[in-house]
């Protein structure tokens, strides 16, 4: 039995999918599954049973012997959310709970970490467990996942298996709900619609070109893949990079909607608010050598084809994933 958190979300609702149509439905999931529209992504998929989040831990303890592998993605996300007791509470200190029960009763674990972790990348974007304490992430949620990553590599007693995967700008179905939180694709496909043009924030770093900021956009086929892959194979436990390993312009993330949606490119460009001005990101790009050293050999998918699948399969249609 698999045991998945944040099922009713965007990455969790998409793996649950993928898990399914292999064939794999002895699932438990778990979510808080308060949010209507949420729990629309879990619709028409099959598991065995359903679990909220904060009744979790007792039923592991009286379910223990029939799982065999926990999946936690369950996160609080929001990067606006400036209290930091949140994220202790629901990234922090839920995780070392999931991966204490691992541990006392020998479950593999995969858990949710995050590019944000890497801060401005002062120390490059290397899933280096050397660096880990050294990295400044920009904000309290980047903050949380480095405390469990730093916590996670001092702890002397471990699951079987563990790895926590950084996460870098995963976009794709079943993100309807995410609010402003949703990947830039989501956004751009509403407001080319609403105005017939996209909108993207200057840049204020001479170094760079209006539009010319760089990402790691990674499809979230590609992510569950991964997450497959590490739970049948078992490399070496540790951090993970989630990537493709290929930065691209917000501008080439545009154009590939418009030409997913048919149009012709009309960009124009916005100040970045001074609020996140300080705080921007120009340059994220995972270095993928630790996944494909460790037997990782799938290509990613690039992102004129992951845009026009998302676009032409998804949102152009409602449809989830």
């Amino acid at each position: 039995m698999i045991v998945l958190t944040g099922a009713a979300g965007f990455i969790g609702s998409v793996l649950l999918k993928e898990l399914n149509n292999k064939g794999i439905n002895d699932i438990v999931i778990s979510d808080d599954f308060s949010d209507i529209e949420k729990n629309r992504n879990f619709e028409n998929k099959s598991f065995i049973d359903k679990v909220h989040r904060n009744e979790l831990a007792t039923w592991l303890d009286e379910n223990s012997n029939r799982v065999d592998f926990i999946i936690h993605i369950g996160a609080r996300t929001d990067t606006t959310e400036f209290d930091k007791s949140v994220f202790d509470m629901l990234n922090l200190n839920y995780t070392k709970n999931i991966w204490e029960k691992c541990t006392l009763y020998n479950i593999p674990l995969i858990y949710a970490s995050s590019a944000a972790t890497y801060g401005l990348g002062e120390y490059g974007y290397i899933d280096s467990h050397d660096v880990v304490e050294n990295l400044k992430p920009l904000n309290p949620y980047g903050e949380s996942k480095n405390d469990f990553d730093k916590w996670a590599l001092k702890q002397d007693k471990k699951p079987p298996f563990w790895a926590g995967l950084k996460f870098f700008n995963v976009y794709g179905p079943n993100e309807y709900h995410k609010g402003r939180m949703a990947s830039v694709i989501l956004h751009a496909y509403k407001q080319i619609n609403e105005t017939g043009g996209m909108k993207l924030f200057r840049s204020h770093n001479p170094e760079f070109k209006d539009g010319e900021q760089l990402r790691d956009f990674v499809y979230v086929k590609d992510v569950v893949n991964v997450i497959q892959f590490l739970m049948e194979n078992k490399p070496e436990s540790g951090l993970y990079n989630l990537g493709t390993g290929k930065a691209r312009t917000f501008i080439d993330l545009v154009k590939a909607t418009f030409e997913a949606m048919g149009m012709p490119s009309q960009i124009t460009f916005i100040d970045t608010p001074e609020d996140i001005r300080d705080k921007y990101q120009y340059f994220t790009e995972a270095d993928m050598s630790k996944l494909k050293d460790a037997g990782y050999s799938k290509e990613f998918t690039s992102l004129e084809e992951g845009v026009n699948d998302y676009v032409v399969n998804y949102l152009s249609s409602g449809k989830y994933h």
